[in-house]
């Protein structure tokens, strides 16, 4: 069955490859539906469970992460190109979904969150009932 609604609301397609705008580095996510669940699934290498942060305000889910510098003792760096720092990344849920049952899990750096359908929101038949008027002929 086609949606016509897109549940996040102004999501911004770029930011999905780059991280946003107030994060310190690249937090990628893919999103997906199957059966009434929506799935968000972040990498975050090298950020154990305790450096995240998930919070629901409204319908704003916000992930922080804390990747922390790596230092190493009298070591010159030729090249550092892994981000550390605080990232963060926003994404407005839609009206449709029920952020009181938001889950998450964290497995080989990827935070998995998924976001049940609300129950009003999601499609059900409509009983048709019939008329008492004669059938037309021609």
């Amino acid at each position: 069955m086609a949606r016509l609604v897109d549940p996040f609301e102004e999501m911004d397609r770029m930011m999905s490859a780059f991280g946003t705008r107030t994060g310190g580095g690249i937090m990628p996510m893919d999103a997906y539906e199957h059966d009434d669940v929506y799935t968000l699934r972040f990498d975050l290498p090298g950020v154990i469970p305790d450096d995240v942060d998930l919070t629901v305000e409204g319908n704003m889910l916000t992930v922080t992460a804390e990747r922390p510098v790596e230092h190493i003792e009298g070591v010159t760096w030729l090249l550092r190109e892994r981000p550390s720092g605080t990232h963060r990344r926003d994404v407005r849920l839609g009206e449709r979904l029920d952020t009181s049952g938001v889950r998450a899990s964290h497995e080989n750096g990827v935070l998995t969150v998924t976001i049940p359908m609300r129950e009003e929101a999601k499609p059900h038949k409509v009983a048709i009932s019939a008329s008492n008027s004669k059938k037309l002929t021609s």
